[in-house]
């Protein structure tokens, strides 16, 4: 084979490679949802939503996420992101949730961010965090079914439920939940983290008031360590000066 032909086979199966990444690329990239560390089933968890902009021509300009009505969150709280305005609809609850020791009668059915001064552009991504609680306990998943719409005016419906282990061709957005802890708030709980920030505080505290007791304590007994010693040199200082008075006067008799 000459090397006109070996070179001319390496671009074919480069441009061939090249197509089926721009082909896949796009099939890829779809709206998701991930946890900021777990979302553990009856605990809080800060979710944040991923968008990326498929396309070459438009920028995405608005997101609308709806929260699953099967297992309704009492607690939705966005995180404010620049460049954006957040809408928040709610909805009334055929059966009350009993949180805490009080009943919620309503709770958030969908979080709609709308571009305002800012957009996604071609080839950038943006993610929109959701502190969220408490999730259920007899689910393994949630499902948020999404809508990104672009300034060309095109909708993207992110809506179809996975079946099996086949990915749809516009698959929601799907939450996995973790087992259950111990205290029942997960990995996202501010709660948690106040309370563990206040016995870091505690801690380092008591670190610190050991620490001056320490130094204090070595204070105290260096400064009577440093009085008996000055005491005895002075007390061998006078015995000196009498025994050197009586030799002289010895000497003299």
């Amino acid at each position: 084979m000459s090397a006109t032909n070996v070179s001319r086979i390496a671009i074919a199966a480069g441009v061939a490679a090249s197509t089926v990444l721009l082909l896949a690329g796009p099939a890829a990239a779809h709206v998701s949802v991930q946890p900021q560390g777990e979302a553990a089933k009856g605990g809080y968890a800060t979710l944040n939503f991923k968008v990326p902009n498929e396309r070459d021509q438009a920028s995405t300009v608005k997101l609308e996420v709806n929260f699953p009505a099967d297992h309704p969150l009492s607690s939705v709280t966005p995180e404010a992101v620049p460049g954006w305005k957040i809408d928040i609809t709610k909805g009334k609850l055929d059966k009350p949730l009993e949180v805490h020791g009080r009943k919620i009668t309503e709770a958030v059915t969908k979080v709609t961010w709308t571009a305002d001064g800012s957009k996604i552009a071609p080839g950038y991504f943006q993610q929109f965090p959701v502190s969220v609680g408490q999730l259920p306990e007899d689910a393994d998943q949630l499902v948020f079914k999404a809508i990104q719409t672009y300034d060309n005016k095109e909708v993207v419906r992110w809506i179809e439920e996975p079946k099996g282990d086949e990915e749809p061709d516009s698959p929601a957005p799907v939450l996995k939940l973790t087992a259950a802890t111990e205290d029942h708030h997960g990995g996202g709980a501010a709660g948690d983290d106040d309370k563990g920030d206040h016995q870091a505080g505690d801690q380092a505290a008591s670190a610190e008031g050991d620490k001056k007791e320490t130094h204090a304590a070595s204070s105290s007994s260096s400064d009577t360590t440093a009085r008996t010693l000055g005491i005895i040199g002075i007390v061998i200082g006078i015995a000196g000066v009498a025994f050197g008075v009586l030799a002289g006067r010895r000497r003299t008799a």
